[in-house]
């Protein structure tokens, strides 16, 4: 097991200026993006949504240890990963409002983002078992929660990874939470990562608020992947909002919150400001320049989000089967009717399709 839990000196990274400056302005821009999305959400611009403020670092500084054709197989709570992976701000607004086209960087492969629980884990298995099979030089890298652990999806894919040599890392944003569930609840294990001794893998741990860390430790497991030994990252992160904008923390966590040190609780875009002005990156004049330009690019993306037409409600029945079955073939029929007013019986059944 491996702990990243003390902030270097700059000069002991191998990172360069531009490169730390970088994951900071992807990190301002996801919270941007985090706090426009549920300030949308709650005058009902979009539907529910899955705040990740507080576990922007990891996710930048993960999507930072990738190779360009890597593959990022996101779950719903990876906006930030989505982002920094070069995903349009315009794309994730979108789907929150309903629409299902989803634009990847053809030389930035992204897996569309899962929201069942755990389910993206067997396809990033699948998706790292047909890279070995072509004898690409890509690798996996797959986010999920601590509440994923639980999921017979989990211990399936990293069974699978372990044994046909993967190129796969999972990483596991341990939030501290599951909905309401607090981690030590979930799991006797003392920490995620050492479920990986049981499918004969590597497992690591890493502080989830500093981006460097996640990036080098990250970089290293993508490394082991490609040759052929998967690799199990839990990331100790917290998550600062709500689970999602129909929950309410505040009923949980007052009363059976888990102690954490200060350094997994810190803001991670503060913590990160500020090792960059104290280490001499970072100064005030280019925080409020990156600052005002992650808030017009956010004001761009909701502008050409608004730009497009919602989508037909008949759309929902697309691409599940090549034909409908009558009786989808009758919802469909019966919620077009609904959309278009035309019939007004609250939920009873047309005429002839009883």
């Amino acid at each position: 097991m491996h702990t990243v839990i003390e902030e270097r000196d700059f000069d002991e990274t191998g990172v360069s200026a531009d490169d730390a400056l970088a994951i900071y302005r992807e990190m301002v821009r996801a919270r941007r993006f985090d706090e426009r999305a549920l300030a949308l959400q709650r005058r009902g611009w979009m539907s529910g949504y899955p705040p990740f403020r507080g576990q922007e670092a990891t996710q930048v500084g993960a999507v930072r240890a990738m190779a360009g054709d890597d593959w990022l197989v996101p779950t719903y709570r990876s906006n930030a990963a989505q982002i920094a992976r070069g995903v349009p701000m315009s794309d994730l607004f979108l789907f929150r409002r309903g629409h299902a086209e989803f634009r990847s960087n053809h030389d930035r492969p992204v897996f569309p983002q899962a929201v069942p629980i755990a389910t993206q884990l067997p396809h990033a298995v699948g998706l790292g078992m047909a890279a070995d099979y072509r004898g690409d030089d890509s690798a996996v890298l797959c986010l999920f929660g601590d509440g994923a652990t639980s999921e017979g999806d989990f211990h399936e894919a990293v069974n699978f990874a372990g044994v046909y040599d993967a190129p796969v890392v999972f990483l596991c944003e341990n939030n501290g939470w599951a909905i309401s569930m607090p981690a030590e609840r979930q799991t006797a294990s003392p920490t995620v990562a050492e479920k990986a001794d049981a499918y004969g893998i590597d497992g690591e741990r890493v502080d989830g608020n500093d981006p460097l860390a996640v990036r080098d430790v990250v970089a290293a497991a993508l490394e082991s992947a490609r040759e052929g030994e998967p690799v199990l990252v839990e990331s100790l992160t917290y998550r600062q909002g709500a689970h999602t904008t129909s929950d309410d923390p505040s009923r949980y966590r007052e009363d059976d919150a888990p102690e954490f040190p200060e350094w997994r609780t810190a803001d991670p875009v503060e913590r990160y400001e500020e090792y960059l002005i104290d280490q001499g990156v970072l100064d005030a004049e280019t925080c409020e320049a990156i600052r005002a330009g992650a808030g017009d690019a956010v004001d761009r993306a909701v502008e050409r989000a608004e730009a497009v037409a919602d989508p037909d409600p008949g759309d929902v029945f697309e691409h599940v089967y090549a034909d409908l079955p009558p009786e989808l073939e009758r919802q469909q029929r019966e919620l077009l009717a609904r959309a278009d007013g035309m019939i007004e019986n609250d939920g009873e059944p047309t005429p002839g399709e009883e």
